[in-house]
């Protein structure tokens, strides 16, 4: 059955009044936070395929998202990048439909109104962007989450300590799917991490901790979801680097300066760095370019 782009498998589900989950490579998903809370809650509902993209190199180049080539059983075969949709049943409260979303290269709008069909096919009430970016921050201090509400402005703040969100600049145009879902009745809302700019761990376990600890405020998902052993094993061999490194250590020191006014100021705008701080984290940021 095709539903927009989409190809959905058969049967079809019976969903009770679904929230969608989405995550989306590259522009958000830093550290793999996005791809690791949805992984970690499919594990725990179970889930199982709905769908994908019935011809992705409709909207992806494949020169920039690789299809990959392997042996399985004595035979060649290729897989390519796509768009897949998970579904997840429990017994009380909503249901849940988890996106895994690329970002298209190509026909972006139909992309985005391909999203927003499958959302009102299968009757989703809430449409929930989860992801990761990399900031100014310090690994040293409690992760900031940030969020928005198209609909309620202080929706996105108003459960697992979220700040609300006040990025202005460069965007994908996937944004598009949660206005689009708003004006169909649809809430939309987004949770985005701030991982240490200065740290390159291709798996952030302390991000995806931090969204699960937020999501769990949302929906009340059990404790043992949140898995913060490896985060913490991780920031502490951090820690250790950091120590080890002179050139790094006035750069913490600064980033935690500028967390804790922020902090004190109640979600006010963090003071400006200094101008040799700016400098050192954008030569590093240089090694996180995603194009």
């Amino acid at each position: 059955m095709r539903v927009g782009a989409f190809e959905i498998n058969e049967p079809v589900p019976q969903l009770k009044e679904p929230h969608a989950l989405a995550m989306l490579r590259p522009w958000v998903d830093v550290g793999s936070v996005g791809s690791l809370t949805l992984s970690r809650l499919e594990r725990h509902f179970k889930a199982l395929e709905l769908g994908k993209i019935a011809r992705p190199g409709n909207f992806f180049d494949f020169t920039r998202y690789r299809p990959m080539l392997s042996t399985r059983g004595g035979k060649r075969e290729i897989t390519v990048p796509n768009s897949f949709i998970y579904y997840g049943t429990r017994e009380d409260g909503h249901d849940f439909l988890f996106l895994h979303l690329l970002e298209p290269h190509a026909f972006g709008e139909d992309y985005s109104e391909s999203v927003i069909e499958l959302l009102q096919h299968f009757g989703v009430k809430r449409y929930f962007l989860i992801g990761s970016m990399y900031d100014a921050v310090p690994h040293t201090r409690p992760l900031l989450v940030t969020g928005s509400a198209v609909n309620d402005p202080d929706q996105a703040s108003g459960s697992g300590n979220i700040q609300r969100s006040t990025y202005e600049g460069p965007t994908t145009i996937t944004y598009m799917i949660g206005q689009e879902a708003a004006k169909v009745g649809i809430e939309s809302s987004s949770m985005i991490v701030h991982l240490p700019q200065y740290a390159q761990l291709e798996e952030d376990f302390t991000g995806a901790a931090r969204v699960l600890e937020a999501l769990g405020g949302v929906y009340g998902l059990p404790p043992n979801l949140i898995d913060s052993k490896k985060g913490e094993s991780q920031y502490e061999e951090l820690s250790r680097a950091v120590a080890s490194n002179p050139q790094l250590q006035p750069v913490i020191a600064q980033l935690e300066a500028n967390y804790d006014a922020r902090s004190a100021a109640s979600g006010e705008p963090a003071p400006e760095l200094p101008t040799q701080v700016e400098d050192f984290l954008s030569e590093m940021g240089e090694r996180f370019d995603l194009d």
